[in-house]
């Protein structure tokens, strides 16, 4: 016997989480491209406008992705490292998520 289904009700889908990184004077636009493509797959271009984009504002949303994936990705960035390039460089980068309304 199959269950009945119910066609007036639809799958509820997970609500989209923007990950987001801060900028900060211990990394250089090189580790920030290099990570960002590392991570997230993105094109050294889209990721060189990204860098931009954090230094000049502060903050970038590097991805929208559901909530598990989000969270993941935030450890990611925090995990990635300190910046080789850069003798002052004691860590990674500080990023967080933020519901996408």
């Amino acid at each position: 016997m199959q269950p009945k289904l119910n066609p007036e009700k639809k799958p509820e889908i997970e609500p989209p989480y923007h990950v987001i990184l801060f900028d900060d004077d211990e990394h250089t636009y090189e580790y920030v491209v290099e990570m960002l493509c590392a991570i997230f797959s993105h094109s050294v271009e889209l990721a060189f406008s990204m860098a931009q984009t954090v230094d000049k504002n502060g903050r970038v949303i590097v991805a929208t992705v559901h909530k598990e994936l989000a969270e993941l990705r935030v450890e990611q960035i925090q995990e990635y490292g300190p910046d080789a390039n850069l003798k002052g460089s004691s860590g990674s980068m500080k990023a967080t998520m933020e519901p996408a309304d």
